[in-house]
Order: structure tokens, then C-alpha cells, then sequence
């Protein structure tokens, strides 16, 4: 498909800069198959759901991933971002004035923290050796900061209130340099209510990478390379699914990279597996889902491979005409903005 077709014009003053407060305080667009469109807020979604029903979150937390410093023998400033683990001391990282960078070459970051360039990859990143013996969790906790998206970060830094905005109430499992953003919404207050409700709740786990970011630069879906995230679900969490999927309950994923990560472990007949490995399932409209029957989410950016996911889930031009609705009624866009239930 085309990738214009899943374009629009968002002005600037709809890009949320900080998050509701409180959390469960946001807006809430549901979105069916049909019908018009529901203008209610997140604290409804106990009303929204039915006794059974199982919403699966992702249990990431995003660790420090932003440094800063310069590479050894020159003034050039650079910046990582990083973006994937490759083993205990390399990561895949995105670099900011990259062509300053070679193969080789040592990078020095704040608090005494050195890495070696390795492999440039075709995506643009290249892989960093992190120097030394501690873990790369200790260094980064003492020279990195939050890696927030580019749309916020451009427009204010970070400071010591997006420590704890940036996380979820779920994030347990370290590795992410992206928040599952749609989580970000929860409260133990919402959460007492769900529990009331009769919904039943899982986790899995997969950790965002920083490529969930870059644009699309193809014309066609066909063309786009999809960048790949290690994801796991244990078997006792892909039973617990399949017998609410068997007794009638919906499957709403919370956040796209919990559909990703369902969708990437459910087998032909529709059930879940067991899964430890990377995905790169890249989702258009015209996809046929196995177990997923509903999604939580934000709201994405336009041509981006998240805009056509939930076109696929719900239509392209029901999801335009979603958005268009969402634009005009002031709905608060991205990360740290409101959200939205997709039932087709």
C-alpha cells in the first residue's frame, strides 16, 4: 500500500508535552466497527469491558538509554540513543552526528563511560562496546538520561519529573528505551476498578527499541524494513490467555507492542505460544489477527508503521476519520497523550 494513505496534517499545539495528571485523568476515544464515535475518558474503561475480558500489558521499563559526549581525539559532540542488546556489553545504537563516526573509534560519555563503534548497520545505527568490567545497567544509570521520543524532546528537555512520567506502573523488566505508552494511563485506582469489573489482566514483555521512531522512508509498505524488538511470553501466561480467549472473553492488547508481541507468538489454529526471540512482524491493513480482538492505544504519528497497525485493525478510513475526529475535538496526540479503545 501506499504510504501517503496513512498521512494527515496534526497541528503542533496537539503534541502533549506532559501527561495528564492524574494518569487515569486523560481522555478516551473509543472507536467500533461502527456507530459514531465515544468521547470518554480513561476511568470509563471498567464500563467499556465485560467480566472476562483480558487486558495484556507489557511489563518493560525503560532504562536510561540517552547519552552525550564526543568521540576520543576531537571536539565533535555526538549523542546515542540505544536501541537494542546484542549481548552483555554491546548494544545497537542510533548516533547523532554519525558521520563524525568510525569503525573503531572510541566514544567518551559522561561519568568516565567509554564505548568502541563497531559494526555500522544498514538502518543507520551502529554497534557500541561498552569498555570496563561493570554492568552496562550501572553505567548507564550514571551517564545516561530518559530517552524521551524526538517530538517532546525537541521541544523541552528532560528533567527528574519524566523519571517517573516515562514509566509505567507495570515496568519491571529493564530494557526498554521506549515506554509501552498506552500503559502509561493506569492507576491502582483504575486498576481496583477493572479488578471489580470482573477483567482479567496478564503481562508479557517486550522491550521497545528506538526504531519505533524513524519515519517510513518508502513509498509502498512493500519497500519498508521493519526493525525488530525481543519480546517473551512464558507458557503459563500463554495458557492463562488462551482459556480467557476459550471461555468467550476478548483479548485487548494495552498498547501496540503487546498486540505486536501476541500476534508474533499466536500459531495457525489461534492459539498463543510460548516465546523468547525477536519480531519484526510489521502489521498493514489487510492482516487477518489470530487473538487479538481489541486495542488500547495512543495516538500515533501520521505514515508511521503504528498508523498502520490500527488501520489494520479497524479500517483505514474508519481510523482517518477517527483521527480527524480526534484533531477537531482536541484530543491530546503521542506519547503522553490521551487515548484511545479500537473494538472492531
Amino acid at each position: 500500500m501506499r504510504v501517503d494513505l496513512f498521512d494527515f496534517d496534526l497541528p503542533q499545539s496537539r503534541i502533549a508535552l506532559r501527561p495528564a495528571r492524574p494518569r487515569d485523568a486523560a481522555r478516551l476515544l473509543v472507536v467500533r466497527g461502527e456507530g459514531p464515535f465515544e468521547d470518554r475518558g480513561v476511568l470509563d474503561l471498567p464500563d467499556l469491558l465485560q467480566p472476562g475480558d483480558m487486558l495484556v500489558f507489557n511489563d518493560t521499563r525503560v532504562i536510561p538509554a540517552q547519552l552525550e559526549g564526543r568521540r576520543a581525539g576531537g571536539e565533535a559532540r555526538i549523542g546515542a540513543t540505544l536501541h537494542k542488546r546484542i549481548d552483555l556489553r554491546r548494544w545497537q545504537a542510533f548516533i547523532r552526528n554519525a558521520k563524525r563516526v568510525k569503525e573503531g573509534d572510541q566514544l567518551i560519555f559522561g561519568g568516565g563511560v567509554t564505548a568502541v563503534a563497531e559494526t555500522r548497520h544498514a538502518d543507520g545505527s551502529i554497534t557500541l562496546q561498552f569498555e570496563g568490567t561493570e554492568p552496562v545497567e550501572v553505567l548507564l544509570d550514571r551517564a545516561g538520561t530518559m530517552p524521551l521520543p524526538p517530538y517532546i524532546a525537541q521541544r523541552r528537555g528532560v528533567d527528574e519529573q519524566d523519571l517517573a512520567d516515562y514509566q509505567t506502573m507495570f515496568a519491571s523488566e529493564p530494557g526498554a528505551v521506549a515506554a509501552p505508552t498506552a500503559s502509561l494511563h493506569f492507576t491502582t485506582k483504575l486498576i481496583a476498578a477493572l479488578d471489580m469489573r470482573g477483567v482479567k489482566r496478564e503481562m508479557l514483555t517486550l522491550h521497545v527499541g528506538a526504531g519505533t521512531f524513524l519515519p517510513v522512508k518508502a513509498d509502498d509498505t512493500d519497500d519498508h524494513v521493519m526493525h525488530s524488538e525481543f519480546g517473551r511470553i512464558d507458557a503459563g501466561t500463554a495458557a492463562r490467555i488462551n482459556a480467557a480467549k476459550a471461555a468467550g472473553g476478548r483479548i485487548i492488547a494495552v498498547g501496540t507492542t503487546s498486540l505486536r508481541l501476541l500476534e508474533s507468538a499466536t500459531d495457525e489454529s489461534g492459539r498463543v505460544r510460548e516465546f523468547a526471540a525477536d519480531t519484526d512482524i510489521f502489521i498493514t491493513p489487510g492482516y487477518q489477527f489470530g487473538v487479538v480482538d481489541g486495542l488500547m492505544t495512543n495516538f500515533h504519528l501520521p505514515k508511521s508503521t503504528l498508523m498502520m497497525l490500527v488501520s489494520a485493525i479497524m479500517g483505514r478510513d474508519r481510523m482517518m476519520a477517527a483521527y480527524a475526529h480526534a484533531i477537531d475535538n482536541d484530543y491530546r496526540f503521542y506519547s503522553y497523550g490521551d487515548s484511545s479503545l479500537l473494538l472492531p
